[in-house]
Parts: C-alpha cells; structure tokens; sequence
C-alpha cells in the first residue's frame, strides 16, 4: 500500500516509531500488573515527546506547504491534545483513579493520528522536492539527544503543572471546587 515510502528513510525513521509505541498500547492492554503498566507507560511517553518534537521541529515545517494547511493545522491540533495528556500521566504515579483510562484515551487518540498521517499526509509528502536522507539524518540526531539529554517542557507541561497536579480528571477537579455561581445582586 505504501510503496512510495519504500526508501525514504525519514518516513521510515516515522513509522518505525509509529510501530514501537503502538506496540507499547498493545503491551499496557495486556499487562496485568500496576508495576508493567507503569514501566510501559514511562517508555511510551518518552517515545511520544520524542517524536512529537522531531516531527515539529522537522518534518513538519519541511512538508507543511505542500501537504497542505488543512492537513497540518490538524496534525498540529492532535499533538496538542496528545502532549495534554502525556503532560497529566507525566506527573501521575498510577495509583489515581484515571490513569488507566487517561493513557487509554492518549493511545486512541494517537492511534487516529498515526493513520491519518499514514493515510494523508505522507502520501502527500511524497511530492515533495526535499532531500529526505538528509531529514532523516537530521531527525536521528535530534533523536538522538533528545533521549539523551530528555525532551524540554512544552507549553502543555507547563500549563499542567501550573495547575498542581490536582485532581487526575478534569470532573473531578470541577466536583471539588464545586461550580462558580454568579453572584446575587440586591
């Protein structure tokens, strides 16, 4: 189906991390024990912000244009809401209640996000005038010290933080502070 991609060595680079942290779900659905879950967790968000951080700061801007917006805006989109939940599990130890059901959700998510970019947006890419060894050498490298040194925090991280870590579900912050009521006039 992807013979274009046969020898294109950045979008190898791409979905061969599309296939470890697929792989890395399929490991948390069948984990029975809290201690696996957690370890398999740990290794699929390393691998998310890595990725997510070679494909912003390098694929993307490299394709952008001639894939198109529309394609992009979304691709840009889904790793919002996937870096919104990677920031959460970042700062959760596994014993709240939402945590399973929170990495859950981040593997749907970015399972939908892999095919729609397997799908559209590097069939689209294949047009592209770009020297894609050396992307992908470029990608690796960066990669590389990203694992090596660990990923900066991006604004997801930090607006999470900023709010303490409190509560693991955004409803069950809400039923704690209980609702804003206006105030009564007279």
């Amino acid at each position: 189906m992807f013979d274009f991609l046969t020898g294109n060595p950045a979008v190898t680079l791409l979905k061969d991390d599309h296939d470890r942290v697929k792989d890395l779900f399929a490991r948390f659905d069948a984990a029975k024990t809290r201690p696996a879950k957690l370890k398999i967790v740990r290794a699929a968000l390393t691998e998310l912000k890595v990725h997510a951080a070679i494909e912003e700061e390098l694929f993307y801007p490299a394709v952008r244009k001639p894939v198109g917006k529309e394609i992009m805006n979304e691709a840009d989109e889904e790793h919002h809401v996937a870096k919104l939940l990677i920031a959460e599990l970042d700062v959760m130890d596994g014993s709240e209640s939402h945590f399973d059901a929170k990495f859950h959700v981040l593997a749907e998510n970015v399972r939908h996000h892999i095919k729609e970019e397997e799908d559209e947006m590097l069939p689209k890419a294949k047009g592209v005038k770009l020297d894609f060894a050396d992307l992908a050498e470029k990608m690796q490298r960066r990669k590389d010290k990203l694992l090596a040194d660990g990923v900066p925090p991006v604004g997801e991280e930090v607006m999470v933080r900023a709010s303490r870590g409190k509560g693991d579900s955004p409803a069950q912050a809400t039923r704690r502070k209980g609702p804003k009521r206006p105030k009564r006039k007279g």
